[in-house]
This record gives C-alpha cells, sequence and structure tokens, in this order.
C-alpha cells in the first residue's frame, strides 16, 4: 500500500544506482528516473546529487531514505496484518534463492507448501547468492535462501541444514580414481569455477585459503554461472569442479559423472536470510519452518 514512488526512491537509495534499481523492480530505466523526479517535484527538494555518472544522496535524501524504510516496513506489515485477519495463509509469497538451492532443492518444497495452502502465490527470484541478498535488503523480498551466512548488516540469517561440497569430474579423469583429494592436490588439474559473487564459489575459496591453499593458484580453466552448465563442461574432461552433492546425485547415478570427497571434508550450511527490522507476517515464518523441515530431511536422505 506504500507509494510507488517510495519503493522506486528506496531502491536507488540501497544501489546508488537507477539502472541497477531499475533492474530489481523489473522497471525500465526512465520509468525509474520519472518516479525520483516526480517525489523531487512533490517535495521540492533534491534527493540524490548526480555528477561524472555517479549518484549520491543529499542531506534531504537521507532523511527521506531513514523514513522510507520505516514506511514500508509498516506497509508491509499492514498488508500482512490484513490477510491475516482473514484466518487463512493467502497472498504473494515472494522468495529468492542461489541458484543451486533454487534448481536443486527448493521447487519441491515450495510444491509441497502451496499443495497445503492453496490460497498462497509463491514467486521465486533466481541469482548469485549476492543478488538474492540485494533483493532482500531492498524489501523486493520477503526472504531468501543463500550459501552461507548473509554479509549485510540489514539482514538477519538462520541456518537451514548443511550441504556437502565434493570434487566432481568425468569417469576418465584421473583424480576419478582416488579414494578422496586434498585441497593441495588440486592445483595439478584443470579447474572449472562457479563466477564471482557465487556463494558456492565464495564458500571453496575460503575452504581452500583455510587450507593454505590460495584460490589463484588453481588452474581455472572456465568460469560458469550455473551448476547445469558446470556439469557439462566436466562431463567432457577438461577439468574438474567443486560442487553441492545435492547438484550431481543424478549425474552419479547414470555413471555420467564421479563425485570425490574432499579430506578434510568441504561442509557449508545453506541459509534463510531477511530484515532485521521487518514485521514477519505468518505466512512468511510458516513457510521458513516448512521449507527448514523439509531441506534439512532431505540433505539427510542424500
Amino acid at each position: 500500500m506504500a507509494d510507488r514512488r517510495l519503493q522506486v526512491f528506496h531502491a536507488v537509495a540501497k544501489h546508488l544506482s537507477f539502472t541497477k534499481a531499475a533492474e530489481a523492480l523489473f522497471m525500465t530505466q526512465p520509468a525509474v528516473t520519472f518516479q525520483i523526479r516526480q517525489l523531487e517535484e512533490m517535495y521540492n527538494t533534491r534527493l540524490f546529487d548526480r555528477a561524472q555518472g555517479r549518484i549520491a544522496l543529499t542531506a534531504a535524501g537521507m532523511v527521506a531514505l531513514e523514513y522510507a524504510e520505516k514506511i514500508l516496513g509498516l506497509s508491509a506489515e499492514l498488508d500482512a496484518r490484513l490477510r491475516e485477519a482473514s484466518g487463512q495463509m493467502a497472498g504473494p509469497l515472494l522468495v529468492g534463492a542461489s541458484t543451486t538451492i533454487a534448481d536443486f532443492l527448493l521447487p519441491q518444497v515450495i510444491g509441497e507448501f502451496k499443495s497445503c495452502h492453496p490460497a498462497v502465490v509463491p514467486r521465486l527470484f533466481v541469482a548469485n547468492s549476492v543478488a538474492v541478498q540485494d533483493r532482500v535488503a531492498e524489501r523486493s523480498l520477503d526472504l531468501g535462501f543463500i550459501e552461507g551466512d548473509s554479509h549485510l548488516p540489514s539482514l538477519a540469517s538462520d541456518a537451514c541444514c548443511e550441504d556437502e561440497l565434493r570434487v566432481l569430474c568425468s569417469p576418465s579423469h584421473p583424480l576419478a580414481r582416488q579414494p578422496a583429494v586434498t585441497p593441495g592436490a588440486l592445483a595439478a588439474h584443470a579447474y572449472i569455477s562457479r563466477e564471482p559473487g557465487s556463494g558456492t564459489r565464495e564458500v571453496v575459496d575460503h575452504y581452500l585459503q583455510k587450507a593454505g591453499v590460495a584460490p589463484d593458484s588453481l588452474q581455472v580453466a572456465m568460469e560458469a554461472g550455473s551448476p547445469e552448465a558446470i556439469k557439462g563442461l566436466v562431463a567432457t574432461g577438461i577439468g574438474f569442479a567443486i560442487l553441492s552433492r545435492a547438484t550431481v546425485l543424478k549425474e552419479i547415478r547414470l555413471g555420467l559423472l564421479v563425485e570425490v570427497p574432499l579430506e578434510p571434508r568441504l561442509l557449508r550450511r545453506l541459509s534463510v536470510v531477511y530484515p532485521k527490522e521487518r514485521f514477519q507476517s505468518r505466512l512468511v515464518n510458516s513457510f521458513v519452518e516448512f521449507a527448514r523441515g523439509r531441506l534439512s530431511a532431505a540433505q539427510r536422505a542424500s
């Protein structure tokens, strides 16, 4: 119920970019610019300083941002409380998820939740962990599922379950014959990596550093933006990858790929993130608990 211009202003202020705000709100950049201009005309003040292709909040803009966050939070709370007054869970559920979780873990969870609550309308936004957190922080998503923890001070994160990452290679690859692989042995082989901003890449880099191996010492043959693309590349034999076990169960059963555990094991936690200072509706809380239970059960079964 909040003024759309306020939502647009909030997105621009968070991104400090008209282009990124337009992408986040699924709007064109001219439409975003028009909404900001309308807001500035209404208050007869500049909210942003624009110079040399960059923007910054003015003093008035910083005041406006403080109130925008309060107003948008109250508006979301009002919407949720009015829906809950009917006694049933209904309405949109805006969920973001990193690529691995969205492709291999969350679809069944959302489908089962929808079956239990037919009046709920889930919408799933898929991107890497950084982009998901940005959308949650700007309030265009109710919550997000990511690998690891959030690094944004405005977000809280709760653990959902653990996920193991393993070396993935073709059956003919030299590593396929090893019972386990140490971090130090990886540098001798071509490596296919996830893209910067990926939660998987961040976890792998941290694991290597902790083991005394510099991530840039690996022979990176390619970078790819999705587990599916990486699996296809690995199957050709051009290199190994490090991916979640959940992404390769089918290919392992079919004998198309081989997984080799790392020594020591590489475990990460999957987390749900949400704004710290925001009322969480019964719908959102119910979905979080439902998803946490289903994801934990799925990981134990695998």
